[in-house]
């Protein structure tokens, strides 16, 4: 898993919009069939909070699934947890 933090319009200006976005290789697990991909990308969907509510991603949080990869992209900060 990779994580990548980046901003819109570099330089850090005050007011900026700051993201998270973190990369899932699922390579190995479906070249194994340990799982499937879709499972995993419907797990972290019911899994992860967003304002203490689990399942309710929103507008802030959002899931998208290649054929090998999934990426979650928030507009926050995740909890260090």
């Amino acid at each position: 898993m990779s994580r990548g933090r980046s901003a819109e319009a570099g330089g850090g200006a005050k007011g900026e919009k700051k993201w998270a976005t973190f990369t899932i290789d699922c390579v190995k697990l479906m070249e194994d069939k340990i799982m499937e991909i879709t499972s995993l990308e419907k797990f972290l969907q019911e899994r992860i909070k967003v304002g203490d509510k689990a399942g309710a991603l929103g507008d802030s949080v959002t899931i998208t699934r290649d054929k090998s990869k999934i990426t979650v992209t928030s507009d926050s900060n995740f909890s260090k947890r």
